[in-house]
């Protein structure tokens, strides 16, 4: 019945409708004449349909019908990638000269004088050369800043190494050795960190290394300094039996006593005054690190207590902040060896790994979502890639990159990142689930596109 009355109401309507059109069109006649009357009648029979259309019920099938359409064409369009804003843009914009075709006002300049535009800038450039832009504005350290921290570093390592001497003089330490990422050319953005070593002279044939997975810590990263020859060089023999602890020379209780006089013993200012610039221990890090402030850069020094060569792989030991049964071990420190390694394959093919890392650092130190990707994270995978026999030219950098940034997505699906020197330590082990998550979506999202990481 509802249907019935519907219908009936349009035919009305249709009626009504037709009569109005009739009239129209009959005095349209009188006005306008047969060939206005006849455009003035398809005008508006074409509003009579739109009307009907739009007050009558659509049948189901054809609005599936319409709606299959629309999602064809949709999937049809292509998605076109966003365009990124041309260099020219950061460039003043000159005036424009008047369209001839609409002037704005009366014509009295001269026609063939028009002002000269600037070539404009490409408005697309490539992966490549957007890589190697961002290289040379965010990657590439001035060399007067990388010798003044170079040149702070080796002042306070001299003043620091004079203190300890004076301060501990029964205790044997080496020369004190600035160094890192920053002197073997892998330090992206600033000259901002020096590592300095700190080396502890151990007497030949006292001490012997037991790997870390050995002891009851079962930590494949670490070893274990082991005093030995006690039945012929009793306790107390060595100045370094003080820092014994179960007949292990235990890395926290030396860093204990070494923070203690960071922070309380040295006169700091006196030093910053002498070197020209202010100095402090960092008292909310449990490293011992000194942040160093110049009028011309910021630049922390992480101070490492070090065991080093203390067998013939010549493995280097660091004093860490460990936590739980771990302790009172070493940390085994990985960098010399792959700072090697990547410098002996670039050197061997002229390669391109050691600036991919250096991209890559800079990438991760831009964004925040990426900020839990240190140096030895991504160290990893470039060694695991620069193993392979595949073109690393300069050429070829974009196409690394974003190799790169696959392979650090497939490790973070399966939460699980091997040490390329020691494949029993998985570098994501120490990432929460809630961190793998944010770094994969930042991946992902970079990925699709490498540009927005730029």
């Amino acid at each position: 019945m509802a249907e019935f009355s519907q219908k009936r109401g349009k035919r009305r309507g249709d009626e009504g409708l037709g009569s109005m059109v009739d009239f129209l069109l009959a005095n349209a006649r009188l006005v306008l004449g047969v060939g206005g009357a006849a455009v003035l009648g398809i005008a508006t029979l074409a509003v009579k349909r739109f009307i009907d259309r739009a007050t009558s019920p659509r049948d189901e099938d054809d609005t599936k019908g319409d709606s299959w359409k629309e999602l064809s064409l949709l999937k049809a369009t292509p998605h076109l990638q966003p365009r990124p804003p041309p260099a020219a843009l950061s460039q003043p914009v000159l005036p424009l000269a008047p369209s001839p075709s609409a002037p704005e006002g009366p014509a009295e300049t001269d026609p063939e004088v028009t002002p000269q535009l600037s070539s404009p800038a490409p408005l697309c450039l490539t992966l490549q050369e957007r890589l190697l832009a961002f290289e040379r504005d965010r990657v590439t350290i001035p060399a007067a800043q990388v010798a003044l921290a170079k040149q702070l570093a080796g002042d306070i390592a001299l003043e620091l190494q004079a203190y300890f001497r004076s301060k501990f003089p029964e205790l044997p330490f080496g020369a004190f050795v600035p160094g890192g990422p920053l002197y073997d050319g892998l330090q992206a953005g600033a000259a901002d960190h020096v590592r300095l070593l700190v080396p502890l002279v151990l007497e030949p044939g006292l001490w012997s290394l037991v790997p870390g997975v050995d002891t009851v810590a079962r930590d494949p990263r670490c070893w274990a300094v082991r005093r030995t020859q006690l039945e012929f060089c009793p306790r107390g023999s060595s100045p370094w039996d003080r820092f014994l602890v179960g007949g292990y020379l235990s890395s926290r209780i030396l860093l204990e006593l070494l923070r203690k006089a960071l922070a309380a013993s040295v006169n700091w200012p006196a030093i910053g005054s002498l070197l020209g610039c202010l100095i402090w221990p960092s008292m909310a890090s449990e490293e011992l690190l000194l942040e160093v402030q110049h009028e011309r850069l910021e630049l922390t020094v992480a101070v490492l207590v070090a065991v080093p060569g203390a067998d013939a792989d010549d493995r280097l030991l660091l004093a860490w902040p460990l936590e739980g049964l771990a302790g009172n071990l070493w940390l085994q420190d990985l960098y010399p060896v792959e700072a090697a390694r990547l410098r002996a394959l670039d050197d061997h093919d002229a390669g391109t790994r050691r600036r991919l890392l250096l991209l890559l650092c800079a990438v991760c130190r831009g964004c925040s979502a990426l900020g839990q990707l240190g140096r030895g994270h991504l160290t990893q995978v470039v060694l695991r890639l620069g193993e392979d026999n595949v073109d690393w030219t300069e050429e070829a950098l974009g196409e690394r990159f974003l190799q790169a940034l696959e392979l650090l997505l497939g490790s973070l699906e399966q939460a699980s990142l091997p040490c390329h020197f020691n494949p029993s330590v998985n570098l994501f082990s120490s990432l929460r689930e809630e961190e793998i998550d944010d770094i994969g979506y930042a991946l992902y999202s970079g990925l699709q596109e490498p540009e927005g990481l730029l």
